[in-house]
């Protein structure tokens, strides 16, 4: 035993502390009964496997071990307790595949059975398979799917949105300000590409989803007549559905049956499981999601514009350049709630990357202020 397995070691029990407190808090803030029965469960597990660490560590002699939840676990936390569990589950599901196999190289956890115990999370988290759907319905099947699927990752989109604002008028700012505009025209400009370019993603993104909900209602009528004319080949078509999921043949026929003797339930189910939408909302609002693309976009392209409102000059592109960095790094490093690599790293990354578009734009304007300017 060397320091190479404390660490080892250490990262297992800050892994399952991370688990235990999500999993823990999602029970309690879910409003289903079947799910908040699984997150109860999950939760149990990762407590359980926290001990055997916590176990290992003290033996060692560390005396430091981990103890509470990270930063990204407790702002996941945060987001679900703010907009619901269904906000961070497709977040929660790429952490569960990415740590499927983390035990697989290592003995004392496999002998211990917690390998095989991360990759059945993994499982459960994608889809409903045998050993743990013994205790469930049809209905619980397909509401624990349809979060998976329905609406893409928020968290994702929100980061990424900010980002497209920041960026692209930072880049905007420095061009301009390259080219030696008065602080007042740099303002104006700055003002100018937030709204042009908060405008376009809301028009892209209203485009985008009211396409989607005019497409899925018309899949879904496809499906009902379907079911109206041709009800066992749809019975057929749900069972070997669930099949897929891992239930035994039998159980998904008479789920199935179940679910056919009642059109509606059908209907949603097929919608659900098909086309991966859930009915009522049709894949969401067009008008919301115009208004959060907004939102986001402009949230980020305010950040280089906000020094010229009290500065001119050099004083207000420096601010402009200390402000876009801090926020670059800020968006970099939250991304990481999602992808879990390091916060350091990523945004550090972010920094990189968007001073390098801003320093381009800055020598493309300082160029043709030159030019312009005789």
């Amino acid at each position: 035993m060397g320091g190479d397995d404390r660490g080892r070691w250490r990262a297992n029990l800050q892994g399952e502390i991370d688990g235990a407190a999500l999993y823990r808090a999602m029970a309690q803030l879910e409003p289903s009964p079947e799910l908040r029965e699984i997150y109860a469960t999950l939760a149990v597990a990762e407590e359980r496997h926290a001990d055997f660490w916590r176990v290992k560590l003290n033996d060692a002699g560390v005396t430091d071990a981990p103890a509470r939840a990270g930063w990204r676990t407790r702002v996941l936390i945060a987001l679900a307790r703010r907009f619901g569990t269904g906000f961070i589950v497709p977040t929660v599901v790429g952490h569960e595949q990415s740590d499927s196999h983390r035990y697989a190289s290592q003995p004392e956890a496999v002998a211990a059975g917690m390998s095989r115990e991360e990759r059945s999370h993994a499982r459960l988290f994608t889809a409903i398979g045998a050993s743990s759907t013994a205790g469930l319905g049809g209905a619980a099947v397909t509401r624990f799917e349809g979060r998976h699927r329905a609406g893409g990752n928020a968290l994702r989109a929100a980061v990424l949105g900010a980002n497209d604002g920041l960026v692209s008028n930072a880049s905007l700012v420095m061009g301009v300000a390259g080219a030696e505009l008065a602080g007042r025209s740099i303002l104006v400009t700055g003002l100018a590409g937030l709204l042009a370019g908060s405008l376009s993603m809301a028009l892209g993104e209203w485009l985008s989803v009211q396409s989607a909900r005019e497409l899925f209602a018309r899949q879904i009528a496809i499906e009902a007549g379907e079911l109206e004319t041709f009800p066992e080949e749809e019975a057929a078509e749900l069972a070997l559905i669930y099949q897929s999921k891992g239930l035994p043949a039998e159980r998904a026929q008479e789920v199935a049956q179940r679910l056919i003797a009642d059109r509606g339930s059908a209907l949603d189910t097929l919608a659900r499981e098909e086309l991966g939408v859930d009915p009522e909302e049709l894949g969401g609002s067009a008008w919301e999601a115009a208004i959060t693309s907004f939102l986001l976009f402009s949230a980020g392209a305010i950040v280089p514009v906000a020094p010229f409102f009290l500065a001119e000059g050099a004083t207000a592109v420096v601010w402009s350049v200390a402000l876009s960095v801090v926020a670059l790094f800020g968006i970099g490093a939250g991304i990481t709630i999602i992808t879990g690599t390091s916060a350091l790293v990523s945004g550090a990354r972010q920094v990189v990357f968007g001073l390098a578009a801003a320093t381009i734009t800055f020598g493309v304007g300082r160029l043709f202020g030159a030019v312009l300017g005789g």
